[in-house]
């Protein structure tokens, strides 16, 4: 239920649109789409691995933690799919960033709180959050890169513009 909120929330959004369909490059597409995916897997797998071996959670805190992983960087999935360029190439509508912000507070406090689950704190959480933001960091980077590498003259001139070193 969290997530529809802001799914719906898109078709608002400030992206840039033509007056005439868009003819779509499904091999751009399926391109960063699995480019993303594998990364959003990989981050993933990490966050378990940590919890697990490294922090030696129980299973119930493990799985509130990737509960609210997979929330927050999900939603800021969005964020990077929307342009060609950097996620803040276009500034997202206010009804988007409000839908997000929001389902991002009530998921917060659910992993917080316990709410149909462990409770996780405050501490783990916002350990999350700085998980999800730096991997979201990073994913818009590999995204301008994978542009790049998938041969887009459109994302080739928009990488002469926005792209900058690490």
């Amino acid at each position: 239920m969290l997530n529809d909120g802001a799914i719906l929330s898109i078709a608002y959004d400030n992206v840039k649109y033509k007056d005439q369909p868009e003819a779509w490059n499904m091999r751009m597409v399926l391109g960063i789409a699995t480019v993303l995916g594998v990364i959003g897997v990989v981050s993933a797998f990490v966050l378990f691995y940590l919890g697990e071996r490294v922090f030696h959670l129980d299973r119930e805190h493990i799985q509130t933690l990737m509960y609210l992983k997979l929330s927050v960087a999900y939603h800021l999935t969005i964020f990077l799919t929307r342009t060609w360029g950097t996620f803040w190439s276009i500034r997202p509508a206010k009804i988007l960033w409000g839908a997000v912000l929001g389902t991002q507070i009530v998921a917060t406090l659910f992993a917080v709180y316990g709410v149909f689950m462990t409770p996780l704190g405050w501490g783990w959480a916002g350990f999350v959050w700085a998980y999800a933001v730096a991997w979201f960091l990073f994913n818009d980077r590999v995204k301008l890169l994978a542009y790049r590498v998938l041969g887009s003259k459109k994302a080739k001139k928009v990488l002469r513009i926005f792209a900058s070193p690490m």
